[in-house]
């Protein structure tokens, strides 16, 4: 941990694994210890940046409540690995990665609004529909056709190769529009409820649902099953991908894989309560517990295990964390200086973008530049994990 704040006006103390807070972030940090529904204290992971109410990278205890924007839109965005058997050394080539890379292309929708063009078929929209009889819009006939994609933004899918020397295959994804909707949908429930109440809110982006309010039970319901699509939905990628590989290199054999969540709230035992805990960009580090943190575009990400830090009420990281907005690093970064950063990796040419009203230009929001240094991200929470197997990116597809 590198610091802790617990000002006069505060109702709990902030603590922080980041050295470096920008103001943004830290005024919805001062935010979350001021709110009626947060307890104990506010934790900062050391990937913490401003995000939408609450920072990105931050972790909150809430007694009988849920608070949708401390869950966020992309519920259940998470990271699946693979870890195999083949020596990195025979993917040497990058003629022979691209190749495969074309091939997941042609597999696996990639980009914003990108779907499968016919539905796909999951028992879990079944189940869901046969278990709740007061449908919103959930389960739509998008999220079918969206099983089984990437999305854009952040999200992508790699090949990696590990400091042993293997190779490792990765992705980051999650519920696709199906989160956003239920976030928006449950957000604006969470306002007005707490306005007919007379809450007094540090921030209106904060309101929450007490958990035995009909509104508050609906979301932890739609919110789970959010998690489990975004589940399925990497767990379909990660099979393309694994055959995809396979095709490729017939004598792969796939030792282990991974699954986590890292925009989520769970019923969890911490300081001898029950909290719904809210983990937004941040994931699960109970002691002995596998986790992934990815690092930017072009740079390390790392498979750790978990310390079990109560402090951090058991989490870590959810990856290296943004150092530059994207309209910033869209102003400031050069394509030669991003091309640089990706030298001797397969990837895509930036593409070209329209901001706002103004022209196109090259979306450079995802360069390594970016992000902060994933290696010090590290370092600053080695007493939340402890890192086993560092990763280097062969090939990336992004969103």
């Amino acid at each position: 941990m590198k610091w802790i704040k617990f000002e006069n006006n505060y109702r709990i103390p902030v603590k922080s694994w980041c050295e470096d807070l920008e103001e943004g972030a830290w005024k919805q940090a001062v935010n979350l210890a001021c709110h009626p529904a947060v307890y104990h204290h506010v934790a900062l992971m050391p990937d913490c940046h401003q995000g939408y109410g609450m920072p990105i990278g931050g972790v909150i205890a809430v007694k009988d409540a849920v608070i949708p924007s401390a869950v966020g839109v992309d519920i259940g965005c998470g990271m699946a690995a693979a870890e195999t058997d083949v020596p990195a050394g025979r993917l040497a080539e990058m003629s022979f990665r691209r190749q495969i890379q074309e091939k997941l292309k042609e597999r696996i929708p990639v980009g914003d609004g990108v779907s499968h063009k016919t539905n796909q078929e999951w028992d879990g929209f079944e189940s869901y529909l046969d278990n709740n009889g007061n449908v919103h819009d959930f389960a739509n006939a998008l999220d079918r056709k969206n099983l089984g994609t990437l999305g854009g933004g952040n999200h992508f899918i790699e090949i990696q190769r590990s400091d042993t020397g293997f190779v490792w295959l990765m992705i980051h994804s999650g519920s696709r529009n199906l989160g956003k909707r239920v976030e928006e949908f449950y957000h604006r429930k969470a306002q007005k409820l707490n306005e007919m109440y007379h809450v007094e809110l540090p921030d209106p982006d904060l309101a929450f649902l007490p958990i035995r309010e009909e509104e508050g039970h609906n979301y932890y319901r739609d919110m789970l099953f959010a998690l489990r699509y975004a589940a399925e939905n990497r767990r379909r990628m990660m099979q393309v991908l694994k055959e995809t590989f396979a095709e490729f290199v017939p004598e792969t054999k796939f030792l282990r894989e991974i699954d986590i969540h890292h925009n989520y709230a769970a019923a969890e035992e911490h300081f001898g309560e029950t909290f719904f805990i809210h983990r937004k960009g941040a994931t699960s580090a109970k002691a002995g517990e596998t986790g992934i943190i990815p690092g930017s575009m072009g740079t390390a990400s790392y498979i750790v295990r978990g310390l079990g830090n109560a402090e951090s009420f058991m989490s870590c990281s959810h990856g290296a964390g943004r150092a530059m907005s994207r309209t910033a690093a869209c102003n400031q970064l050069t394509e030669e200086e991003c091309d640089a950063a990706m030298a001797g990796i397969v990837c895509e040419r930036w593409q070209k973008r329209r901001f706002g009203k103004g022209k196109g230009r090259l979306d450079l929001s995802e360069a390594p530049q970016a992000y902060k240094p994933i290696d010090a991200v590290i370092e600053a929470e080695r007493d939340l994990v402890e890192p086993l197997v560092r990763l280097t990116p062969l090939a990336v597809l992004k969103g």
